[in-house]
C-alpha cells in the first residue's frame, strides 16, 4: 500500500501572514502506522478553540486526534506515542488530565516538554501522535 494523506493543506492558508507555503497533511498512513500532525486549539474549520484555555486546546486536539485516526483506519487504542508539547509548566496538570482522560486504558508511551512557544502566540498546547494498527486488525 502506498503512503495515505488525510486532509491535506498548505500552511499558507492556516498560518496567513506569514511567508510559508508548504504542502503538508494531517495525517499519513504508511502501511499499519501512522503520524500526525501536532493538534492544538486548531479545530478542522480553521477556528481557535480556547484561546487562553489550555484544557479547552486539549480537549480540541483530542477530539481531533480521535476523528483523524478513524479516517486513517484507526482508533484511540491503536496510539503508541505521544509528545506533549507546553508552553508553560503551569499547563501541565489541565492538559494532561485531558489527555489522561482520552486515553484511559491505553497506555501509551508520553514524553511531554516545556517549549519557549509554539507556532501561534495563542496556543498554550500541542500533541504529537503515532499509532500502529495491529496485524490482527
Amino acid at each position: 500500500m502506498a503512503h495515505q494523506r488525510f486532509r491535506k493543506y498548505n500552511t499558507k492558508d492556516i498560518y496567513a501572514g506569514q511567508a510559508l507555503d508548504n504542502d503538508l497533511a494531517m495525517a499519513v498512513r504508511a502501511g499499519n502506522r501512522i503520524w500526525l500532525r501536532g493538534q492544538t486549539g486548531h479545530d478542522f474549520d480553521g477556528n481557535f478553540v480556547g484561546e487562553g484555555d489550555a484544557a479547552a486546546q486539549a480537549e480540541n486536539a483530542m477530539h481531533c486526534v480521535k476523528v483523524l485516526l478513524e479516517e486513517a483506519g484507526a482508533e484511540m487504542g491503536h496510539i503508541v506515542k505521544t509528545t506533549v508539547y507546553l508552553t508553560d509548566r503551569k499547563h501541565r496538570e489541565a492538559v494532561y488530565a485531558v489527555v489522561g482522560r482520552w486515553l484511559r486504558g491505553v497506555y501509551p508511551c508520553q514524553t511531554g516538554l516545556i517549549v519557549a512557544g509554539l507556532a501561534k502566540p495563542e496556543m498554550l498546547m500541542e500533541i504529537d501522535v503515532e499509532a500502529v494498527i495491529p496485524e490482527s486488525d
